[in-house]
């Protein structure tokens, strides 16, 4: 090849990473400017978001409408902010995640380990429960939870987000399982291993990338939940996304879209934390699950 085409070459293949480069950085910008917008005007006054650009950043910062929305009373309202809803998540969320996740991998493990007539139709019975609307089940939900004293309170919407999330994380062990050899789980029962020993001694620490992605999985989705929150928890139980909407509609003449906007990013803090530090991790694990499967 001539020195004129092989510069042509370079030069197309520059022209092509430039177009490149410059899309990613279009949707980068695209898909950042609503948090830029939540951002800037949280920390400003409310008579600046009135008299400014919603895209220009604050002239004087200020985070008193931080304040208000996490723990001052509303003008007018018989309501504190969303400090001891934030909370209320945390001990939903926390136990939720926690039993969905341990239940996912011993159903994983039983269907992979320890197979038995009817196992792909019990499989999948819990897939297509994955993907009935919410609005089916709220009113025989509702009745469970009425029978089982569980109405309005914290224990019920563990228990809602336990058995609604149970679906997925076992479809997500079940596939990481699949390929695990079957030959070690015989030779530790050879040995004399229990089958919650096999559990535990031998899965269980082989677990670590598929672990991060139901967790990560099931702590987005209860913690965003509005619908479930709305319908099972009462006023000492209400969860943070159902304050924020309460929050936001609770002003009676003055909207105050600073606080609005603050109130916002508090209640999506956790789960931004969440992909921030573990976001990779996520990735390699659904691929790995993927693979497995």
């Amino acid at each position: 090849m001539s020195a004129p085409s092989q510069d042509n070459a370079i030069n197309a293949g520059s022209l092509t990473r430039i177009l490149i480069y410059t899309l990613l950085i279009f949707f980068v910008i695209y898909y950042l400017l609503p948090l830029w917008v939540m951002v800037s005007n949280s920390l400003k006054t409310l008579d600046e978001i009135r008299g400014g650009d919603m895209l220009a950043p604050p002239k004087d910062i200020t985070f008193e409408p931080w304040r208000q929305a996490w723990s001052q009373t509303q003008i007018g309202v018989e309501a504190t902010g969303l400090k001891p809803y934030f909370f209320n998540s945390i001990i939903m969320v926390v136990p939720a995640v926690f039993l969905s996740t341990f239940l996912g991998a011993l159903n994983g493990y039983v269907m992979t380990k320890w197979e038995f007539p009817g196992v792909n139709l019990i499989f999948g019975l819990m897939l297509l429960a994955c993907f009935i609307p919410f609005q089916i089940v709220l009113i025989p939900m509702a009745r469970i939870l009425g029978m089982l004293g569980l109405a309005g309170t914290l224990g019920g919407l563990i228990m809602v987000h336990t058995v609604y999330g149970l679906g997925f994380t076992t479809l997500f062990f079940r596939n990481y399982y699949a390929a695990f050899p079957t030959e070690l789980v015989r030779a530790a029962q050879i040995d004399g291993a229990s089958f919650f020993q096999v559990f535990w001694r031998i899965l269980i620490p082989s677990s670590g990338p598929i672990i991060v992605v139901t967790i990560i999985w099931q702590f987005t989705n209860v913690w965003n939940d509005f619908l479930f929150g709305a319908s099972f928890s009462s006023y000492d139980s209400t969860p943070i996304t159902v304050a924020l909407n309460n929050l936001v509609n609770s002003s009676t003449g003055v909207k105050e879209y600073n606080v609005h906007f603050a109130g916002a990013i508090l209640t999506a803090l956790p789960t931004l934390i969440v992909y921030i530090v573990s976001g990779r991790y996520f990735v390699r694990g659904l691929m790995a699950g993927a693979v497995k499967g």
